[in-house]
């Protein structure tokens, strides 16, 4: 075990870096990578850390009280626990309903990155990377409420082109495929619904969105956290969170208003983070999902446990195996080698990643992770046998969801339960589940689609069978 803190206080920093997302995820990834920086002896950018609802509001509070300092616990494959005291966030934007206190941070000059993490389906795109306008919350916002982050991003640059706050990089980091773009092409979107015609000119003039792609796995935080940290540190600390000790973070170096250099702390800047975020999406991502997704269906409540099991690990080792690596070959990664790394990493019994964490949003990360490479192996003539596994898995989760068979609460942004119980009391569900755009795009209709599907649902359903 290592406990590592600093005793020494950074200056003021000239720059603000705003976090919208007050989730465990930033404050093990990114603020890290930029307490890493101000521990290497250059402060010349903080953290201010928001949220756009009130859900975070406890912990936002705590972490006022405490000055944005928190310990963060991380744990290797081979159970070796280390401590660090992360100091990088300095400012604590609290929350209120017209999210004045945020807008008027992310419209000062000073802050020049402002960066979020609201999860795949807080981006409400449909398959054709359009807004979903039905939605409640994006149709809301759209006549002025503050619900989601094109809302809020809204306020702020128009109280910024007001202020004559200039430039800003708006920086996505979440699990979006081509995040940075399909963000800012959203955005203009919004803004074209709303009518606001010139500050649409003003952000494609003062904007950039650099595409980036983050990785570390973040359980939430547990009481047993929270003992393990106050027994190694000596004292307690009520946001103490833990994650894996792997970390990565590639960001395509396009910043609009200057950066801090983070390739000094081992953050990748690259020109295109495209295969970077391939690989992690249609391996890590996907592959996550299916181990949850089948766990829950056998009683087991941990990642690692159904990684431990030789079956659910084959289900996860054969989709990466037979389908993806050849859909993203040629690839500068060893993607062999990043297979069976992200494998080791979900067997790890420290982490106590929950499927319930992992399961989630389902109706997001179908058409985000896995309806890529089913359209590219049918395309090449190739039955994705190994890929519908996944969404044969899904569908019998939600059968689980709609008879209330789950152990835990089903938590998804973007789907519609009622549809969703449409579809399952249906004559045929499994057609009915194959005909929706939202989740296969123009695979949906297909018999390409429908009939392998079937044949990976008795596939899944005798495997079930056997574990009574």
């Amino acid at each position: 075990m290592q406990v590592t803190s600093s005793a020494s206080v950074a200056e003021p920093s000239d720059n603000i870096w705003l976090h919208i997302g007050a989730g465990s995820f930033h404050r093990a990834h990114q603020a890290v990578y930029l307490h890493h920086l101000m521990e290497a002896g250059d402060t010349g950018w903080s953290l201010a850390l928001a949220n756009i609802r009130d859900d975070m509001t406890p912990l936002l509070d705590a972490l006022e009280r405490q000055g944005g300092v928190y310990t963060l616990e991380t744990v290797t494959p081979g159970g070796v626990r280390n401590y660090e005291t992360i100091r990088s966030i300095k400012t604590i934007v609290p929350w209120d309903a017209a999210l004045l206190e945020l807008t008027s941070c992310g419209a000062k000059s000073a802050t020049r990155i402002i960066s979020f993490t609201v999860t795949e389906g807080g981006y409400y795109l449909d398959h054709h990377h359009r807004l979903d306008s039905s939605n409640p919350d994006l149709a809301a916002d759209l006549q002025g409420e503050l619900n989601t982050i094109y809302g809020a991003l809204t306020a702020i640059l128009r109280a910024r082109a007001a202020a004559n706050g200039g430039p800003v990089t708006l920086l996505n980091c979440d699990n979006l495929r081509h995040n940075g773009e399909r963000f800012h092409d959203g955005l203009l979107q919004f803004l074209a619904l709303r009518g606001e015609t010139a500050l649409q000119q003003w952000v494609a003039e003062h904007i950039s969105s650099p595409n980036s792609m983050v990785d570390r796995i973040t359980p939430r935080p547990t009481e047993e956290v929270r003992t393990r940290v106050a027994q190694a540190c000596g004292q307690a600390d009520p946001c103490a969170l833990m994650a894996e000790s792997f970390i990565q973070w590639v960001i395509e170096d396009n910043f609009v208003a200057g950066r801090p250099p983070l390739e000094k702390v081992g953050v990748e800047m690259v020109q295109s983070v495209l295969p970077y975020e391939e690989a992690k999406i249609r391996i890590l991502n996907a592959t996550h999902s299916c181990i949850a997704w089948a766990g829950t269906l056998v009683g087991l409540n941990y990642i690692h446990e159904g990684c431990a099991r030789a079956d659910i690990r084959k289900m996860a080792y054969d989709y990466v195996t037979q389908d993806v690596i050849p859909c993203l070959t040629p690839s500068p990664l060893n993607l062999a080698e990043y297979r069976d790394v992200v494998l080791e990493r979900f067997g790890n019994p420290n982490i106590q990643d929950s499927n319930q964490r992992v399961a989630a949003d389902g109706f997001s990360k179908i058409p985000g992770f896995i309806v890529p490479t089913l359209q590219e192996c049918i395309e090449r003539g190739v039955v994705p046998h190994a890929t519908l596994v996944l969404p044969a898995l899904f569908f019998l989760f939600l059968q689980r969801w709609a008879k209330d068979e789950l152990p835990y609460v089903y938590q998804d942004g973007v789907f519609d339960e009622t549809a969703t119980r449409t579809m399952l009391n249906s004559a045929d569900p499994v057609r009915a589940y194959c005909a929706d755009p939202a989740l296969w795009g123009t695979l949906a209709g297909s018999l390409q689609l429908e009939v392998p599907l079937h044949e990976a649902l008795v596939h899944v359903q005798n495997w079930l069978a056997l574990q009574t």
